[in-house]
């Protein structure tokens, strides 16, 4: 049984006469049957692009496993407000891609004395987020940074 390269049945066919066929189209002659089979199934196919195509849709699907990764942004305590909502749109975007966001505010010298204007900045920042993002990790002080982790709100 001979099958053509748009899936229409061209009928029984002897072997030496499927393969001229397949030669005049410039295609491939393939079974697609069993061997053992009664008749064989033929079909005239570019082989060269059967296989590409099949490579290029495994190669997809395995593209859309999405890894969970951590992004991190740093602030210092005197973020300016134009600098602040640069950072902000950066945040959201993040947040909205699907990625855990780790804000640090960073504390230099005798800044570290004025660690409340970073807890702040951050209660800012999760009262601006708080429709899009869950804190993962409360503001806490570890050394000369005060760290936050948001991740993105379960979708229902």
């Amino acid at each position: 049984m001979l099958i053509g390269s748009d899936g229409e049945k061209l009928g029984l066919h002897n072997f030496s006469d499927a393969l001229e066929k397949a030669k005049d189209v410039s295609l491939d002659l393939v079974q697609v049957s069993p061997s053992d089979a009664k008749p064989v199934v033929c079909k005239m196919l570019d082989y060269g692009k059967y296989v590409f195509d099949k490579k290029k849709s495994q190669s997809s699907s395995r593209v859309k496993v999405k890894r969970n990764t951590t992004k991190e942004i740093k602030f210092r305590p005197s973020t300016d407000v134009g600098d602040y909502k640069i950072k902000l749109k950066k945040v959201k975007s993040f947040i909205l891609g699907g990625d855990k966001t780790k804000i640090s505010v960073r504390f230099r010298g005798r800044e570290i004395l004025n660690s409340d204007m970073g807890l702040d900045l951050l209660n800012k920042l999760r009262d601006e987020l708080e429709d899009i993002a869950q804190v993962d990790q409360e503001p806490s002080l570890e050394g000369r940074q005060l760290l936050m982790v948001l991740s993105p709100l379960k979708r229902k």
